[in-house]
């Protein structure tokens, strides 16, 4: 039976030349990087060489670069560090945020009184920038952090970064940005984007699990979420895994010299599964303009069809083929997609709607195979 991986937006496929670095790093550098013989030293290194590297891709400074076990615990960092360390009495998110941000939002909320607004976002889960301003002229005691991320995992819509970054700054507010879904897909130049914080994880462009980073811009001073030592210049204790480390940073070094002509190719893919949905499955629907080339991410693409299948995707793995309902996160929920809930009629939210995402792995076959197989389980 063929497989066919179509779910990159939940995690990707590691590259081969990360997998060797990282095999060689656990058999040849095995030492603690806190300690100081030359095992540890070795180890040491290769952390702040990772972190350098990172850090030149970024346009910033390696001490601006926290490593964390991934994107969800870099969100939590930065959103609990914000309250607790940097003033913040007031937080401006959307509704379409990723869990680890909304979640953390909420219980800051409940634990420290901060006061969280929602700002208004348009059918295709564009921020309305007059409603962001309108929440930003509000006079608070304390100051304000916005958290907008950088491209939605669901529906693949871009957030002009550079423009509320600019906003955020006018009304002297903090900005943080979950840039998950865009560290090693996108150009990201973070000192001319001007944003305060992002968060990344590794494995959402061909790196292992279990690691990613926070980016806290010089001058917004840290304290740690974990304690027990003084790893990550004592922003982040627990003993540093050197070996995804080195991997996280292999991955983005391969993605950002591949990105012009990645890119170009997944869009190719992407194109190709808009026009054969056209014309072989017309009755299917995109949600939330995530078929519009020049205003989403390349990577992904979500779909709605004519009917509540709710096998539909077990069926599909039963060919072979690994697509999403949604958010991996939300593996196991019964209550559906938030983002689709947030931008579609109930009536459509009622009907299955699906995410397709590539990679460079992805091939023209596996685009093939998968909208026939799919054509034929909506005949059945």
């Amino acid at each position: 039976m063929r497989k066919v991986y179509l779910d990159n937006a939940a995690t990707t496929q590691v590259y081969d030349e990360v997998i060797t670095l990282m095999g060689d790093s656990m058999r040849q550098c095995f030492g603690n990087p806190s300690s100081i013989h030359h095992f540890g030293r070795t180890a040491k290194s290769l952390i702040e060489n990772s972190r350098k590297g990172i850090a030149k891709h970024l346009g910033v400074s390696s001490s601006e670069i926290i490593f964390t076990s991934g994107g969800t615990e870099a969100n939590n960092l930065i959103l609990r560090n914000a309250v607790v360390n940097l003033g913040v009495t007031k937080i401006v998110t959307s509704k379409l945020e990723h869990h680890a941000v909304l979640r953390t939002v909420k219980s800051l909320e409940i634990e420290f009184g901060i006061e969280l607004n929602f700002v208004e976002t348009n059918a295709q889960g564009k921020v309305d920038i007059v409603n962001l301003r309108s929440l930003l002229e509000e006079e608070i005691t304390g100051k304000t952090l916005v958290s907008l991320m950088f491209v939605n995992n669901e529906i693949g819509s871009i957030l002009d970064v550079k423009k509320v970054a600019s906003i955020c700054e006018e009304y002297d507010a903090l900005f943080h940005s979950d840039a998950v879904q865009a560290v090693g897909h996108f150009d990201v130049d973070l000192r001319a984007l001007n944003v305060d914080f992002i968060s990344a994880s590794a494995h959402k462009f061909h790196g292992p699990k279990g690691v990613g980073f926070a980016y806290f811009k010089e001058g917004h001073g840290v304290k740690p979420m974990l304690l027990g030592g003084e790893q990550e210049k004592g922003a982040r204790a627990g003993t540093e895994p050197v070996h995804a480390i080195v991997g996280m940073e292999k991955a983005l070094d391969i993605s950002i010299k591949h990105l012009e002509s990645g890119v170009k190719s997944i869009l190719e893919l992407k194109k190709l599964t808009i026009d054969l949905i056209q014309k072989s499955i017309p009755s299917i629907q995109f949600n939330a303009g995530s078929e519009n080339l020049k205003d989403t991410t390349a990577t992904i693409l979500n779909i709605r069809l004519p009917l509540d299948s709710p096998f539909l995707l077990f069926n599909l793995d039963m060919k072979g083929i690994a697509v999403s309902g949604g958010s991996a996160c939300q593996s196991g929920s019964e209550a559906g997609s938030h983002v689709l809930g947030a931008l579609l009629s109930p009536t459509d939210v009622s009907l299955t709607s699906m995410r397709i995402s590539f990679s460079t792995f992805t091939t023209k076959e596996d685009i093939v195979y998968f909208l026939a197989s799919l054509e034929e389980l909506l005949v059945k």
